[in-house]
């Protein structure tokens, strides 16, 4: 039964702080009905800050190289399809590719869900909750926690518990709405009229009835949100500005409609309408935004309410009907989007009054006439041109082109008198406004950030006297075709404000201050494109409502009264000296956010250099950012509170007593942090002295610091202690030889520092989770320098398990040298270890895998002396432990130019990684006979079974049985790959040029007569007859789904024959290639992706229909031996969404269009 809280237990998950950090990427997909595999990678992808990366590429390969390497938690939400198996196997491929520890959370209502996925063991079924919990809930909903309850209607809540079935979406839905009633006879008709949950019917009817309960207005305004698919996030202000547009939101004489229709959303989201409401910020946004969610069965109420006339569509063109005549609001998110309009209007008219496309519009739109209903219009244009004609959109109010391509708005847009919203966000080329805007009488809101090359506004702007929000005023060079600052000063602005190019506004300083006093202005923004003499900020003292200044480029001194700031970020003022100058008060009493960038003369923090003694200059900051302030010396010092006795502490108090985050980059002069005041803390025995300065302190970084020696400004003395700092980085910090106390620490980074500082590493071993050391490479520090210096004082500090799991070692060469101190056996949960740049490290470091018995990712990269011959053999530990890194799943190689020889990695291996290794040989231990070989395959032919056959089988620990991903890349001695595993999924060899021979395990060859019984592989069975290959062509794993051979020119001689799993074949660079052909007696594969270039001899494809049945991704290029495509290849162009093509190919082209 849905409304059980599955989804919010997820997000409980998804959110604590703990798997924040664990995991290096988090992903959050609802799937709900429709299952897709296409749309889904692409919507994972999309959930990702790298959404905008290789839109050109399948999204399936989006996805893989999404996950590549990283630890990621993938939460599939509402899962619905539990019939299509292969779907599912077709996006775990990709998602193998996924680093050592990544998770897929799967929130779902169908059990077999759980069985497709192969978690039905690990399924965590969510039980009802008691009604006790359910009375909670209704209670909390239905009365006002500042009155007493009415006994009588209590008494009706029980009733109304049994209702709900354990739901606790119906006990707040019903809870919401018996808030509205009064009196014992309403509540009783509630409850009278609220049918009992069951599996058939679920909470719908509940739902139902908490929607019937809303008054008319709201009712439209809710059910209008079905034109948004499940799951996907509203942005609240638009959506409001929709309602708006739509006429959805009665007007009222003392209230704007925005202020109603946030009462509206309020109200819904009150009554669980809206769930998921969060305020936030993307690095790539201009302000943060409230976003919200609806849950899926309220969503499945909407679409109850509005039939046809919402449509969303997110699934392929070609799995999709025309609109029909009922569609009033339409949103579109998918490819072809130009496709699905144009048909549809040449074939109907529907009187669309909203239309959303979410993706780009490349193509023209046609039947322009046809929009003349719309309301509310959101395009993202792929051209330079608007594609509508302006008369026939006489009723639209809502217009948002964010995101395009356009250069220019046509002039005639002017003649949209009922706009009330225009959004050209984020148009890179949009280089002018229409001239004529003042006759847009009606507009409200002109989002304008993010164009860049917008040079000027255009005038008469001060006509627009309805005009709530201007996200940038872009201030021109003076002239009749510029509008003026001034134009603003009766405007009522509100929100964000920026002010660009400030250096071309006459009389500045006036015109800045009148904007500093618009009571509903929240951000303010100046910006001058180069730094200059300005004294416009001498006399800025803004109203109190402005929270948060930027400053870019500034050239005063000094600030001015800035006392109510919430924020303060300033960016290259290279000329400010200090924030502020004598007569202004001391304090910011409300500030906890401040940033200070690129400030190349601060070097103090007020203008005369004294202590001041009466107040904390910032006692609410949280956050401190300080980067590239070179003249900086000192962090702002703490009043007294009281003076120093003789022989005695001086006492002072704490300046950053709620700080959080503190960052300081590149500031070479700053010598210590601030003075700290004497504090007790507890310890064995009693209490002690210690000093600190941060007690709030979370995150603390430190970079480029080169003057930076010690961690208090007072003499030394007592301890320094960071009591609550989690995040400890230091990075380039040559002077500093100690670090602080912090018990909590559980993030630990010390790059290019001092040796010295590994001495401190043991007491953070108990709480630490992560740990990460790298010093500072150069040529000239010997060996002996590396080796002499071990990180611990004693081996009796290690005799303690560390709690750590990730530890990343940059030229460490004291953890590998010879003499150097064993810590690893106390390292018995480290689950991911990368090694870097360690010189010393010549064999593979056995003993050290014999230790790490809970390993799971292993990386090696820039070791230049690793030939990984192996040394003497290891005698079994005193527990009875001799193999070596027994639960290692996932390991990568690379840039280790002397590796010769792999270790014999363990059967637990999922994914190998070799790169750039250009000396390694065998992959799977030795593989003896090779000279043999190479003589074989050096003619013309291609290998025999046999020749391969007869090479002696490599010992049983050099097979890898779970082995699915491999992938090679410039491993210039590597000749052949021979016992690859049958488990094997995905096959990468890149820039391979002395690989000839590629083949599976020796158990898959059918043996030839002449072969021993000795040669057998124990591995697998032999199989029939008809799977043995024959001369030219190559054996591959049968498991195998992505084939991908790039500039191996000795490779793949002959034929290739394809094993049915394959969906993905890859092949460029190649010049011995004949033919590809499916295996004999085996189901075809069915391609998904086909990409063949520079295969000279390349002449034959195969010529069965299902291998391109779901083809999606075509390129053949270079293939000069391909003369013309398959027919049945050509006859299958439907599904094909990207392909490229020889001018050879053009009538299959043509065809496919």
């Amino acid at each position: 039964m849905g409304g059980l809280g599955k989804t919010t237990l997820a997000q409980l998950i998804y959110n604590d702080p703990e798997i924040q950090k664990h995991f290096q990427l988090l992903l959050w997909v609802c799937v709900s009905d429709t299952f897709d595999v296409n749309s889904l990678a692409k919507s994972i992808v999309e959930a990702s800050p790298s959404k905008n990366v290789d839109t050109d590429k399948p999204p399936l390969d989006r996805l893989q190289k999404l996950v590549n390497g990283q630890r990621y938690l993938l939460v599939l939400d509402d899962v619905w399809d539990n019939k299509e198996l292969r779907k599912w196997e077709r996006l775990k491929v990709c998602l193998q590719h996924g680093g050592m520890g990544s998770a897929v959370l799967t929130t779902t209502r169908d059990k077999r869900v759980a069985e497709i996925m192969g978690a039905d063991r690990a399924a965590y079924n969510l039980n009802a909750l008691e009604d006790h919990f359910i009375k909670k809930i209704i209670e909390a909903r239905a009365f006002s926690l500042d009155k007493e309850k009415p006994a009588e209607l209590v008494e009706i809540v029980d009733e109304i518990v049994k209702r709900c079935s354990g739901s606790p979406l119906a006990a707040c839905a019903l809870g919401s709405v018996l808030r509205t009633k009064t009196t014992v006879k309403e509540w009783k008709a509630i409850a009278s009229r609220s049918s009992i949950c069951t599996e058939e019917t679920g909470i719908l009817p509940i739902l139902k009835l908490s929607y019937n309960d809303l008054p008319s207005h709201m009712k439209q305004c809710f059910a209008f949100c079905a034109v948004f698919p499940k799951d996907y996030k509203i942005d609240v202000e638009k959506l409001i500005q929709l309602w708006i547009a739509n006429g959805f939101i009665p007007e009222h004489k003392e209230d704007s409609l925005e202020t109603i229709g946030q009462l509206i959303f309020d109200e819904l989201a009150s009554r669980s309408f809206f769930l998921d409401i969060e305020k936030s910020k993307e690095d790539w946004e201009y302000y943060s935004r409230t976003t919200c969610k609806i849950h899926d069965l309220m969503h499945d109420i909407a679409m109850s309410v509005m039939g046809k006339e919402c449509v969303a569509v997110t699934m392929e063109l070609s799995k999709i009907e025309w609109l029909g005549d009922t569609v009033r609001h339409l949103f579109l998110s998918c490819e072809g989007t130009e496709g699905i309009l144009n048909d549809s209007l040449e074939k109907r008219s529907p009187a669309i009054q909203t239309l959303l496309c979410d993706s780009d519009v490349y193509s023209p739109l046609k039947h322009v006439s046809k929009y003349n209903t719309l309301h509310a219009l959101k395009l993202c244009l792929g051209t330079e041109s608007f594609p509508l004609k302006p008369k026939y959109l006489h009723h639209l109010r809502y217009l948002d082109l964010s995101w395009s391509d356009i250069e220019a708005l046509p002039e005639d847009i002017s003649i949209l008198y009922n706009l009330q919203v225009l959004d050209v966000s984020n148009c890179r080329y949009l280089e002018r406004l229409p001239r004529q805007m003042k006759y847009m009488t009606s507009l409200c809101h002109l989002y304008t950030h993010g164009c860049r090359k917008l040079k000027s506004m255009p005038p008469g702007l001060e006509n627009l006297t309805k005009l709530q929000t201007l996200t940038v005023f872009v201030a021109g060079v003076p002239g009749p075709d510029c509008a003026d600052v001034g134009e603003l000063h009766g405007l009522n602005i509100g929100g964000q404000l920026e002010l660009c190019q400030v250096e071309n506004v006459e009389k500045a300083d006036e015109k800045v201050v009148n904007l500093g006093n618009k009571k509903d202005l929240r951000e303010l923004t100046l910006r001058w494109t180069e730094v200059g003499d300005s004294k416009v900020l001498d006399k800025f003292e803004p109203h109190g409502g402005l929270q948060v200044l930027k400053i870019y480029k500034y050239g005063g001194k000094c600030m001015g009264m800035l006392q109510n700031m919430v924020e303060i970020h300033l960016s290259r003022c290279e000329r400010m000296q200090f924030l502020f100058s004598c007569g202004t008060s001391f304090t910011f009493p409300k500030l906890k956010v401040l940033t200070l960038e690129h400030l190349l003369d601060f070097e103090r923090w007020w203008e005369i250099n004294e202590r001041h003694e009466e107040q904390i200059i910032f006692p609410l900051l949280e956050t401190l950012f300080i980067r590239h302030c070179g003249k900086l010396i000192a962090l702002p010092e703490a009043p007294l509170l009281g003076e120093p006795s003789r022989g005695g502490n001086r006492l002072v108090c704490t300046p950053f007593s709620l700080l959080e985050n503190l960052f300081i980059w590149y500031c070479g002069k700053l010598v210590p942090l601030c003075e700290a005041p004497l504090v007790h803390e507890s310890c064995s025995g009693g209490y002690r002295l210690v000093q600190s300065a941060f007690p709030a302190l979370k995150v603390l970084a430190l970079e480029d610091l080169k003057s930076f020696h010690k961690w208090d400004a007072a003499v030394e003395g007592e301890p320094i202690l960071f009591p609550q700092v989690e995040t400890l980085s230091v990075q380039k910090c040559p002077k500093l030889v100690d670090l602080p106390e912090a018990p909590k620490l559980s993030v630990l980074e010390i790059e290019d520092g001092k040796q010295e500082l590994f001495h401190f590493v043991d007491k953070y071993l108990s709480s630490l989770t992560k740990l990460t050391l790298k010093l500072e490479y150069t040529e000239t520090t010997s060996e002996a320098e590396c080796t002499s210096i071990v990180p611990v004082d004693s081996k009796e500090k290690w005799n303690q398990e560390s709690s750590v799991t990730v530890m990343e070692l940059g030229c460490c060469n004291m953890f590998f040298g010879e003499g150097a101190p064993e810590p690893w056996d106390y390292f018995v949960h480290l689950k991911d270890l990368e090694i870097d740049g360690c010189d010393v490290l010549v064999h593979w470091p056995e003993k050290v895998f014999q230790s790490l018995v809970s390993l799971r990712r292993l990386r090696i990269r820039n070791c230049k002396n690793l030939t990984g011959y192996a040394q003497a053999p290891l005698e079994p530990l005193a527990s009875g432990r001799s193999e070596r890194l027994r639960g290692l799943e996932s390991l990568r190689i690379e840039s280790c130019p002397s590796l010769v020889e792999m270790f014999n990695v363990p059967a637990s291996l999922k994914k190998m990684e070799i790169c750039q290794c250009h000396k390694l040989e065998p992959i799977f231990g030795k593989q003896q006979g090779m000279a043999e070989l190479v003589q074989v395959s050096s003619s013309s032919e291609a290998i025999m079974p046999a020749a391969v056959s007869e090479l002696p089988s490599s010992p049983m620990n050099h097979f890898c049985p779970c082995l699915e991903y491999l992938r090679l890349v410039g491993c210039g001695s590597l000749q052949a790959v021979l016992s690859l595993p049958p488990s094997l999924k995905t096959i990468y060899i890149h820039s391979c040029n002395s690989i000839q021979v590629l083949s599976c395990q020796l158990g898959g060859l059918q043996k030839p007569e002449a072969t021993t019984s000795r040669s057998r592989s124990p591995i697998m069975p032999q199989p029939p007859a008809a799977t043995a290959p024959t001369a030219r062509e190559h054996l591959l794993p049968p498991h195998l789904e992505s084939l991908v051979i790039r500039y191996c020119t000795g490779m793949l001689v002959g034929t290739l024959r394809l094993p049915a799993p394959l969906r993905r074949l890859d092949i460029m660079g190649t010049s011995g290639l004949t033919s590809l052909e499916c295996l004999s007696g085996e189901h075809p594969p069915s391609l998904e992706i086909l990409d063949l270039q520079r295969c000279s001899t390349l002449a034959s494809l195969p010529n069965e229909p299902q291998v391109y049945r779901s083809l999606r991704y075509l390129k053949i290029t270079g293939c000069p031996a391909i003369k013309k495509l398959p027919r049945c290849l050509q006859q299958q162009p439907g599904s094909i969404n990207t392909k490229y093509l020889d001018a050879r190919y053009e009538a299959f082209a043509i065809c496919a269009v």
